[in-house]
């Protein structure tokens, strides 16, 4: 323990401020996001001139059970709300990913291994021709229109100008082969066959040539799908007509408008049941008839009929498979959503058990952070291998063994995706980004949002991402294959971790230490709420988060989301003060306790010792003359100087000069780069702790070292360094005072000498493998 003058108590506020060289973490992300507009403005809203395009469906699709095919015809009315003259319009083709010359077969890289799967072999040297086979294009009138195809794109050439605020309509008939997504390279589309009953179950998503997004901020997003960047799309209302077989049971984007055509009376009357049941699911066709449909194969097609509006696009599935549950789900504002599951019986029991209650699980809680669901229905497809989101439609995995058994992680696994997918509703389907450019735009505030979710299905839920030190081993990896979160979809290194897991861990950072709970709530329905049914940017997320709170985050986005800096905060040094209370008698009696409880070294001991010898041998009053004297003991001088100290000290200075307070000067190193605030525990002699938060402007000077000083009443024993995992950071070994050592552990085995414990058979062998050793 040091003494501390009452003068230099001054110091306490003050901080060594060394200009570190580069970039201040402060500075303002003003040169890095777009200029605020009449479109966008500053706060992060749309602006008072903000406006998007509709693009209206009118299709007939037919499905091919027999050669797995889709085939189909639709009309599409694109509405120009924007200011600017458009002379053609681009068309996505997603299913030209899987054309013979995709990009994305020709841009892959691959290595040859020493031993190779004839799934790996394929992918060399793909056979599948999976894409798009147009057989016209026509305007209104029935003319041929001029198209250009460019790989996932084709550009449609009007014939005349489309001038701000008209329509027009064009004609696209089509067709491709369904790709089998467990033999043919996955994909978050198409068919799975089942050997044993010869049947199969279709999950059908970018099946029509969909409108690309005409933006304010982008202008055409005609960026080429090359498989990860996903999709972006526009607004509009939807009338599909699906003919399959007629032993099949179809889901779909959408209100289904011809129960009584494609229903039995029996599926009518349950289906009535379940918009009423509020605690379990009613099964609305059985497992039984769904064993049944499986043996019929009829070649009788029927149609059924969807409609939807104000979607961003058109899903379904098809089989004879499916068994089908559903239940009502209320929400705040009164209206009731159904929530819905189809799954094949090799999913149950797990299916019915857990899936239709996941959903509505999710509805409810997903509102709750954000806005009421507003689609009248929420559907969830079992399907092997897959987690894929569409309007009001998904399509997850999750299967029990042969014998209906599962483990505790298929069963978690199953639930997760779920709520992750049905979430999906939400991010991007309403609240609409461009996947194709920002994956982490819906992937991580849908991650997110699953982590808060997973966490009211059940306490303890095991999530996968979300807190802080889950993300901590990929923070601090090897960055030459880590990409910062604002990197194009196409292009991030370890997509999972980047897109999903590190901007989740973001915002639940935000969340729980940087904003609180309730501002970030707050904050977060606001942005959700501003941009549903919306194209917001990422300065639109940014901005309002900032101008919904009164919180500067410009620090948090330019460190999390702009570069890959990890957090390493290191408490590097702890100094102990207290005051000089100038009393004689105290403070020499606190010197007396230091010097005996310091260690000696070796020549003062023994020289001790030989003096002690001397004194024996010496005459005893002279003995007593040397040993009686004290350089600790307050004199009559030493005390007149104190209370004389004492006299010229105001009430206030007397009262801080006998708090006998405790003063810890901690220094703290920003090794990582990323600057975070500072959570401290500490722990006092009498075994009590306090917690205390200092935010991250801390750091605002952009320096790598800052030190404070803390005041207590009571003597610390011990403090640690982001105590509860809150601020992922990737080294706690240096969050410690005192320092602790961490226990390295190795494995112990019994040796034995050659031979012992062989029975004869292998003491034969290992001689004949010596032998023919030795001849080699």
């Amino acid at each position: 323990m040091k003494q501390l003058l009452l003068s230099a108590l001054v110091l306490i506020g003050a901080a060594v401020s060394a200009q570190v060289p580069g970039e201040n973490p402060f500075k303002q992300l003003e040169n890095e996001l777009p200029t605020p507009n009449v479109y966008r403005n500053a706060a992060g809203a749309p602006g008072q001139m903000y406006w998007q395009q509709k693009a209206d469906y009118d299709m007939d699709i037919r499905l091919d059970d027999e050669n797995q095919r889709i085939y189909g015809t639709e009309t599409i009315t694109y509405h120009n709300n924007s200011p600017d003259p458009l002379d053609y319009l681009w068309v996505q083709l997603d299913q030209n990913v899987r054309a013979l010359d995709s990009d994305t077969y020709s841009t892959s890289t691959s290595q040859m291994g020493e031993q190779m799967s004839l799934g790996q072999l394929s992918r060399l040297e793909p056979s599948f021709d999976g894409g798009f086979k147009i057989d016209y294009v026509r305007d209104d009138s029935g003319k041929d229109m001029t198209y250009h195809i460019q790989k996932t794109m084709m550009r449609v050439e009007l014939p005349e100008t489309l001038a701000p605020g008209e329509s027009t309509e064009m004609s696209i008939k089509f067709w491709y082969n369904i790709n089998n997504r467990m033999t043919d390279g996955g994909g978050r589309s198409g068919s799975e066959y089942f050997e044993e009953d010869d049947n199969f179950l279709y999950t059908i998503a970018q099946f029509y040539p969909r409108m690309a997004l005409y933006s304010d901020n982008v202008g055409w997003q005609n960026k080429q799908f090359l498989g990860r960047g996903e999709f972006t799309l526009t607004f509009g209302d939807y009338d599909v007509k699906i003919t399959v077989p007629a032993d099949h049971l179809v889901a779909a984007t959408g209100t289904l408008q011809n129960e009584s055509s494609v229903l039995t009376r029996q599926q009518r009357q349950r289906l009535e049941e379940a918009r009423s049941a509020r605690e379990q699911p009613v099964i609305i066709a059985t497992q039984a008839e769904a064993v049944e449909r499986e043996k019929t194969k009829v070649k009788k097609e029927q149609t059924w009929h969807f409609s939807a509006e104000n979607v961003r696009d058109f899903a379904f599935a098809s089989s004879r498979k499916f068994i089908w549950d559903a239940m009502g789900v209320e929400q705040e504002d009164g209206s009731v959503v159904m929530a819905m599951s189809m799954y094949p019986k090799e999913g149950n029991p797990l299916w019915e058990r857990f899936s239709t209650k996941a959903v509505a699980h999710t509805l409810k809680w997903y509102t709750h952070y954000t806005f009421n669901y507003p689609y009248p229905v929420a559907w969830s497809i079992n399907a092997a291998d897959i987690g894929m989101e569409y309007p009001m439609i998904c399509f997850n995995f999750g299967r029990t063994e042969s014998d209906g058994t599962y483990s505790d992680r298929t069963k978690y696994g199953m639930i997760g995706v779920i709520i992750h997918e049905v979430g999906h509703n939400y991010f991007p389907m309403i609240v609409n980004s461009d996947e194709r450019q920002w994956t982490w735009m819906d992937e991580g505030l849908n991650t997110f949002l699953q982590y808060l979710t997973e966490q009211q299905w059940e306490r303890d839920y095991p999530s996968r991402r979300g807190p802080a030190n889950k993300i901590v081993d990929y923070m601090k990896g090897d960055k030459q294959y880590i990409s910062p979160i604002m990197t194009n979809s196409e292009s991030i290194w370890q997509f999972g971790n980047n897109a999903y897991g590190k901007p989740a861990t973001a915002l639940n950072i935000l969340r729980e230490t940087i904003m609180g709970r309730e501002q970030f709530d707050y904050a977060f329905k606001t942005y959700a709420n501003r941009w549903k049914f919306k194209h917001p940017a990422p300065a639109d997320l940014f901005r309002t988060m900032e101008d919904a709170s009164a919180i500067d985050l410009d620090w948090f986005w330019r460190g999390w989301f702009f570069t890959t800096d990890n957090v390493d905060i290191a408490l590097t040094n702890v100094r102990e003060f207290q005051i000089n209370s100038m009393d004689p008698v105290a403070e020499n009696g606190k010197l007396r306790q230091q010097e005996e409880a310091a260690p000696r070294n070796i020549s003062s001991i023994r020289n001790e010792e030989e003096i002690v010898n001397t004194y024996d041998e010496i005459d005893t009053t002279l003995r007593d003359f040397y040993t009686e004297y004290d350089p600790l003991e307050a004199t009559v001088i030493d005390r007149d100087e104190y209370h004389h100290y004492l006299e010229g000290l105001s009430d206030a200075e007397r009262q801080v000069l006998q708090a006998g307070k405790y003063y810890y000067e901690l220094t703290f190193e920003n090794i990582g780069g990323l600057v975070m605030p500072i959570i401290l525990e500490f722990t006092f002699t009498d075994g009590t702790t306090e917690v205390l938060r200092i935010p991250a402007e801390i750091w605002r000077m952009g320096t790598d070292e800052i030190s404070k000083v803390f005041p207590f009443e009571k003597q610390v024993e011990s403090i640690v360094l982001d105590p509860f995992l809150e601020t992922a950071d990737t080294d706690t070994s240096n969050n410690y005072y005192p320092s602790r050592s961490a226990v390295n552990r190795f494995d112990l085995y019994q040796s034995r000498s050659r031979g012992e414990g062989e029975n004869p058979m292998q003491r034969n062998q290992r001689a004949q493998q010596s032998e023919t050793g030795s001849r080699r």
